[in-house]
């Protein structure tokens, strides 16, 4: 026959509209989260999207721009200056705008400029700007023990192939090493990084620019934020990364991006470079379905019901709202984020969509010599999701209880970096090593800024109260004879906990933390005393986690071998699932059709600021910032074509968690936007790529220079990037 057979021709409307309804077609030039390595095989397309460089000189991490651009926090960034200065989102830098406030200098809310370099403050202890340096392919040498083995036994040889590649690596001065897991366990690479531990808050916006609409705006569009900050990174006099010090000077990078004085408008190119968290494009059919039906419905609940706790118990005090500012802003987001992404889910049908993919995935399987054993791995991944689908309630629960308490999170982490120091350090655990002490003390340190003992007691509380809800067959003796099994007792039992703790004093935890176990054992610190009792259970759930975790590890590859084959058959490059390295999308200045009848233009002004201003929060926009815009003194960062101060800009950049602080360039490279958010329509885009729907949303780059030349001026600063006063 010359067409199609009989079972290709039923499969291909349903692979036609999950190809389609993905956004998976190869000439589709805003999709992917690219590793800079597969840029030169793209560079055809890229070529074809505007893009007047050299895709391949993108590809060498040690060479402009990719060299400045930097993991920051949380985020992405970028250094902007010869001396160091380091752009990022104002949110991303939030905890350390947060770590320099108290109720009586309230920075979130007034701002910050720094007159001069004496000025710039301390970041937290533990904020870190890691600087990419090198990427190479160790997939053969960390998979070579774990051939025959399975579960734990295969976990833990991956893991312990990681960690000799990694402390090779870092024998290597000032350097910070990691290893990077693509397509599930298919391929892993060794990253180099430069960590830089002295962090300073240089300038930030108030609150009311910084965040202006807050979470009612938060995620949608169009958007009126200035949500950018600027930092410094310092190291010893030596040129080397150090802990702060009032002698340390300036970081000289090796790059940093010029920003651009033009304007930008619809339709021209746009890239973007950052770190992107985590998505979740290549995962089963399953767990799509688990993400609609359970994690994100689940998640909505505990936020809210978190937030309301925080809320409650910090309401008549002053001082703890603002120590737990970033800790709840974090919290609404995550809980905005859950609802957008379960409404996007929905919306696009991806449940339906993935589905019929993965159907006619393992239907092109057919007659491949490969196809019996793929299948079967793929079925013995599946039987692992189910075995972690029976306690996911609880696992949950737990992990928050420790995510989400600053002082039993940290008698937790000292009683087991006690237990991991009496192990070779090969065999520490991932976090506990000799290379992370420091990160821990700092960790440690920062509880002070980020506590108060009645907002704790009652989130933990409240937390294991759910715990108590769990079926009886979910419940750890452990957590049951710390906490007690009814109410009162548990009321009772967290109350006792922190009335007599000393873990509120930094010294004690710094002290604590260099503790042996015997002289922890010997502790009559009632939370330290807690934690031990804990640890066994939380032992046994991470063995668990390892053991479920390894064998995805063995089983993934098969399904992504399918995946990829079935995609590449297809016409289509495969680009691995993010995970917190460095990736670059591209795209153009875009506008939005979100629903019949409507469409976002894709720059918002100054004016949509004054139409929003209510005074109130969060459309309480400044005096000094609406006297600015009433004056219409704009310059040369005004936009001719609407004779007015841009603020926003959107585009179809394929973005996620972890880009936000991602610089924005144009055709030749230089910075004219720095991405902050996606729009509510593509919040399940970590998930599913929907063409129609997935744009993101960066500051204007004349916007941020407008500011700081007519709004909170800081022409010193402007100054060093070399950049016009207005």
């Amino acid at each position: 026959m010359n067409g199609p057979t009989m079972r290709h021709r039923l499969l291909l409307p349903a692979l036609a509209y999950a190809l389609i309804a993905a956004g998976a077609t190869p000439a589709c030039a805003d999709e992917g989260m690219w590793m800079p390595s597969q840029l030169p095989d793209i560079a055809g397309q890229m070529k074809a999207a505007g893009f007047e460089g050299r895709p391949e000189a993108l590809s060498e991490l040690a060479q402009p721009p990719m060299n400045a651009v930097v993991k920051v926090g949380g985020g992405s960034g970028a250094f902007v200056s010869a001396d160091g200065l380091v752009l990022t989102n104002h949110h991303v830098a939030f905890g350390v705008i947060q770590y320099n406030s108290t109720s009586g200098r309230d920075l979130i809310a007034d701002g910050f400029v720094a007159a001069d370099r004496a000025a710039e403050l301390p970041a937290n202890p533990d904020y870190r700007v890691l600087v990419t340096t090198g990427f190479e392919r160790i997939t053969d040498r960390v998979l070579a023990a774990a051939g025959g083995k399975r579960g734990r036994a295969y976990f833990d040889a991956v893991d312990a192939a990681g960690k000799t590649a990694v402390a090779e690596c870092e024998q290597a001065p000032a350097q910070r090493c990691s290893i990077a897991n693509m397509y599930y366990g298919s391929d892993f690479y060794l990253v180099r990084q430069l960590e830089l531990r002295d962090i300073r808050l240089v300038y930030a916006p108030p609150g009311s620019i910084g965040n202006y609409g807050g979470e009612v705006d938060n995620f949608m569009w169009p958007r009126h934020s200035g949500d950018f900050t600027l930092l410094r990174a310092y190291v010893g006099p030596d040129g080397r990364p150090a802990d702060h010090s009032p002698g340390n000077v300036p970081f000289k990078p090796p790059a940093h991006l010029q920003m651009s004085t033009r304007n930008v408008k619809q339709g021209d190119y746009a890239m973007l470079a950052g770190y992107p968290g985590i998505t979740f494009r290549h995962r089963m059919a399953s767990e799509f379905a688990g993400q609609v039906e359970w994690q994100l419905p689940s998640r909505i609940a505990l936020y809210r019901r978190m937030i309301e706790v925080i809320e409650r118990a910090g309401a008549s005090d002053a001082e703890a709202r603002v120590r737990y500012a970033s800790q709840l802003r974090g919290l609404l987001n995550g809980l905005k984020r859950a609802q957008g992404e379960l409404d996007g889910l929905r919306r696009s049908d991806a449940v339906s969509v993935r589905r019929a993919d993965e159907t006619a995935m393992l239907a092109w399987l057919d007659g491949r010599a490969d196809a019996d054993a793929i299948r079967a791995d793929i079925a013995a991944a599946q039987a692992v999701l189910d075995e972690v689908a029976a306690t996911r309630d609880r696992d949950q629960l737990v992990a928050q209880i420790l995510r989400q308490t600053q002082l039993l999170r940290a008698a937790v982490t000292v009683q087991r970096l006690a237990l991991e120091r009496d192990k070779p350090g090969a065999e520490r655990e991932s976090g506990y090593q000799q290379r992370d002490e420091a990160l821990i003390e700092g960790q440690l340190r920062q509880v002070q800024r980020r506590y108060a003992p009645s907002v704790e007691q009652a989130l933990l509380t409240d937390l294991v109260l759910q715990y108590l809800t769990l079926p009886a067959d979910q419940h750890l003796p452990e957590f049951d004879a710390v906490f007690g099994t009814s109410p009162e007792q548990v009321r009772a039992s967290v109350g006792a906990l922190y009335a007599g703790t000393a873990l509120g004093d930094e010294e004690v935890r710094v002290a604590a933390m260099q503790a042996d176990r015997d002289a922890l054992a010997a502790s009559q610190d009632p939370l330290l005393r807690a934690a031990a009792r804990l640890m066994p259970a939380l032992l046994r759930l991470e063995d668990a986690f390892k053991t479920h975790e390894g064998e995805l590890l063995r089983l993934r590859p098969a399904y992504m071998r399918a995946l990829t084959g079935f995609r590449e058959a297809n016409g289509q490059a495969v680009y691995p699932d993010a995970n917190s390295t460095l990736r670059v999308s591209y795209g153009r200045i875009s506008t939005l059709d979100p629903r019949d009848g409507v469409r976002y233009r894709p720059l918002t002004t100054v004016q949509g600021i004054v139409e929003k201003h209510t005074g109130e929060e969060p459309f309480d926009a400044p005096r000094p910032l609406l006297e600015a815009i009433a004056r219409g003194d704009f310059g040369s960062t005004a936009e001719p074509s609407l004779d007015t101060q841009t603020v926003n800009f959107m585009t179809n950049l394929d973005t996620t968690g972890g880009n936000s602080g991602s610089p924005v360039l144009d055709a030749e490279g230089r910075l004219i936007g720095l991405n902050f958010d996606s729009n509510w329509e593509a919040v399940s885009a970590s998930w599913m790529y929907d063409p129609r729907y997935k744009r993101a949303i960066h500051v204007d780059m004349r916007y941020l220079r407008w500011l700081m030349s007519k709004v909170y001026p800081a022409p010193h600063l402007l100054e060093e990037m070399r950049l016009p006063a207005e």
